[in-house]
């Protein structure tokens, strides 16, 4: 699941390298992501795993959004 969601970053956010990238990394902080970015990637999300976000959801790490696709994800 952690080397797709790399994936989808990558291909949302260009600029991001995905090597530094580890569970812990965070999404404002480290990643740089604003909010543009994160309903970017957020509708990337849904496209790749095959979901709709329902209600809203505070991703403030990647393992946060590892953890939510292994429950919701396909």
């Amino acid at each position: 699941m952690f080397e797709r969601l790399k994936k989808v970053i990558k291909e949302t956010m260009p600029e991001i390298d995905v090597d530094k990238i580890n569970m812990d990394s965070r999404l404002k902080e480290d990643l740089g992501l604003d909010s543009i970015g994160l309903m970017m990637l957020s509708l990337s999300l849904e496209e790749e795993f095959n979901f709709q976000f329902e209600d809203a959801v505070m991703f403030l790490t990647v393992q946060d959004v590892v953890s939510f696709l292994e429950k919701h994800g396909k």
